[in-house]
């Protein structure tokens, strides 16, 4: 059964409103890093996506550290970190134009060990799915301390990420991986577009999102 939108959002560029500087590289200490990749680690523990791809309980937490390592060094190259001003929340994207580092990304499937695999079928069929064309800005990760959750932090930061693609007249894209992830994401605007991306095996979905600039 088909879970696309009718009709779907447009995925196509609006004129820009006005020009804003690109996001400058981010210089970011260790410890900074260390933090982050904890911080998204422990949000993401016991998420859908990530016991599919460790099923391990002590592995996963052995190992997500430095997968996540892995994507704050790669957003933070595009300037694409934002976090809350206590470090409690944390979102990673990537703006448009910007193009994955591949030895970052060798390095998080290093992370996982002998669960790579899993992560490559995973980027395989984002890939797929993953739009093209249109320039738009690309949310991946976002996470907030256990005690802090439903405290708007997220939603706080993704307006920073949406506001900024509004000015530039590009859109946004993410993947939910899971409801509540779906709800938080059609708060922020979005929709969803095309069908789900289901991992083999009976494991979890994606559902791809996408918000037209405003």
């Amino acid at each position: 059964m088909s879970l696309s939108l009718s009709p779907q959002p447009s995925l196509s560029p609006a004129a820009p409103l006005r020009p804003l500087p690109p996001l400058p590289p981010l210089a970011m200490g260790r410890s900074a890093v260390a933090h982050l990749s904890g911080l998204l680690a422990a949000a993401f523990h016991q998420d859908a996506l990530a016991r599919w791809m460790v099923p391990d309980e002590q592995e996963r937490a052995e190992r997500l550290p430095g997968f996540f390592r892995a994507f704050v060094e790669l957003s933070a190259a595009h300037g694409g970190v934002f976090t809350s001003p206590d470090g409690d929340a944390v979102l990673l994207f990537l703006p448009p134009g910007a193009v994955p580092d591949e030895a970052r990304l060798a390095e998080a499937a290093a992370a996982l060990g002998p669960y790579a695999p899993a992560l490559h079928t995973i980027a395989a069929l984002q890939d797929e799915r993953h739009p093209h064309g249109p320039p738009h800005y690309y949310v991946s990760f976002a996470g907030v301390r256990a005690d802090r959750q439903q405290g708007g932090l997220v939603s706080e930061l993704v307006a920073r990420v949406t506001a900024r693609a509004d000015a530039e007249g590009v859109g946004v894209y993410t993947e939910a991986s899971s409801p509540g992830g779906e709800a938080a994401s059609r708060r922020a605007g979005f929709e969803r577009v095309g069908p789900e991306i289901v991992l083999p095996g009976g494991g979890p979905a994606l559902r791809p999102m996408w918000r037209d600039a405003r």
